[in-house]
């Protein structure tokens, strides 16, 4: 190579632009206030509803063996785990991309011995490879819910849902609309009706696009019962109602009659929630076995949560239900800041002490930086320490009060 050459590939690496210690890769973002404060209370709220009925809270680490956290229900999430090689051991550890393989690893080694039903909540952020909608942008994601471990009944389907009704009213979430699916109903009326193995695919796609006429041409002889279904999603008591009528084969029959028990079970807890049903939806559900539960607001296309009913590692009945708090926050005002105090030097601690306890921020005077000099003038130091300097700091900073000696006064 030519000393032009090389020169020339210097002045290239040279004029690149500096990297810039704020950028971020894809995915990932600094979380500021008023958000981090809105998503922090948030969540403390979230899990004071869980703990109120008994949900017991766990945290389960960021990052766990391969072999552990992708065995059984966890599987299915192994196209979205990041990895990385443990330096100490050798092994391959993953980054969780979903708490609730972990909580089932949990229910069945460390509190395999616990009395059952077992109620567990949690909290904490997960990562995935690529985000799970197209109107998502995040890779890193928070979560928080709730999981029932032991009982196989459509009263604990129906408690969960109960339970994740109530915290979304105690954050104030407007228009929540829960709709219930039963993801192995499809596969099992496609199996029971014989439906050729080669053509349910296909089948399975159209019942997904909701597209009656490809259901029509590739349903056969199921053809009929497969568009009452298409049908039939909507409120629950009216989905209930029609597919009641349609005949089943036993299988798919059970699978239906445990849909609409657990219709009746949610119903006795909550008489007004908005409740919908559909019947022949199974996207997305990859390691559920029975009742399936998305969250939604009225006019929003994303899902605030979604859950469902799964076996733990050791075949145990669970059911829980997880919340996404980045996308669930979006939907109610910020937090409010509490108000805040500039202790001017002197300040007397204990009655500092007591306006925390009344809810106030305090922001004690630090000395070497005055209002002055803030704005790029000069300030004696007598200017420093006077009552002036000290409401100038006070509204710089945001203060509402400033309390001097035993004395907390509003600003003007």
């Amino acid at each position: 190579m030519t000393g032009a050459a090389c020169g020339a590939i210097a002045r290239s690496m040279t004029d690149d632009p500096p990297f810039s210690p704020a950028l971020l890769p894809a995915g990932f973002v600094d979380l500021l206030t008023p958000d981090a404060r809105t998503e922090a209370e948030g969540v403390d709220a979230l899990m004071g509803v869980f703990a109120s009925h008994g949900y017991n809270r766990v945290r389960p680490p960021l990052m766990e063996f391969e072999e552990t956290l992708l065995a059984g229900s966890g599987a299915s999430l192994a196209d979205q785990s990041f990895r990385v090689m443990d330096p100490d051991t050798r092994r391959m550890m993953v980054l969780r991309p979903d708490i609730t393989p972990q909580i089932a690893r949990m229910a069945a080694t460390r509190l395999g011995g616990a009395p059952r039903p077992l109620r567990l909540s949690y909290s904490g952020s997960c990562v995935v490879v690529l985000p799970a909608a197209a109107e998502e942008s995040g890779r890193q994601i928070m979560q928080a819910g709730i999981e029932l471990i032991g009982p196989d009944t459509p009263q604990a389907d129906a408690e969960v849902v109960s339970v994740a009704a109530e915290a979304l009213a105690q954050l104030g979430v407007p228009g929540v609309s829960f709709d219930l699916t039963m993801p192995p109903f499809v596969p099992a009326l496609l199996e029971e009706a014989k439906v050729p193995a080669a053509v349910r695919p296909a089948l399975m796609r159209a019942l997904d696009r909701k597209d009656a006429a490809a259901v029509a041409e590739l349903g056969g002889t199921l053809s009929e019962t497969l568009i009452t279904l298409l049908r039939a999603a909507g409120p629950a008591e009216q989905a209930v109602s029609l597919l009641a009528r349609i005949d089943l084969p036993p299988r798919s029959r059970a699978i239906i009659q445990r849909l609409a028990d657990t219709v009746e079970a949610v119903r006795a807890l909550n008489p007004t929630l908005r409740l919908t049903v559909d019947p022949v939806e199974f996207r997305g559900w990859k390691y559920h076995t029975g009742v399936c539960v998305t969250v939604f607001a009225v006019g929003r296309s994303e899902e605030l949560g979604r859950g469902g009913r799964y076996l733990c590692n050791d075949n145990e009945p669970a059911c829980g239900l997880t919340f996404r708090p980045d996308v669930l926050f979006r939907m109610i005002p910020p937090a409010a800041a509490r108000p805040r105090v500039y202790l001017a030097p002197g300040a007397d601690r204990q009655v500092a002490a007591s306006l925390r306890k009344q809810g106030y921020a305090t922001l004690a005077a630090l000395g070497g930086v005055s209002a002055a000099r803030a704005k790029g003038a000069a300030s004696t130091q007598a200017e420093a320490h006077g009552p002036e300097y000290d409401r100038a700091e006070a509204r710089r900073l945001g203060c509402s009060h400033i309390l001097s000696g035993a004395t907390c006064t509003e600003l003007e």
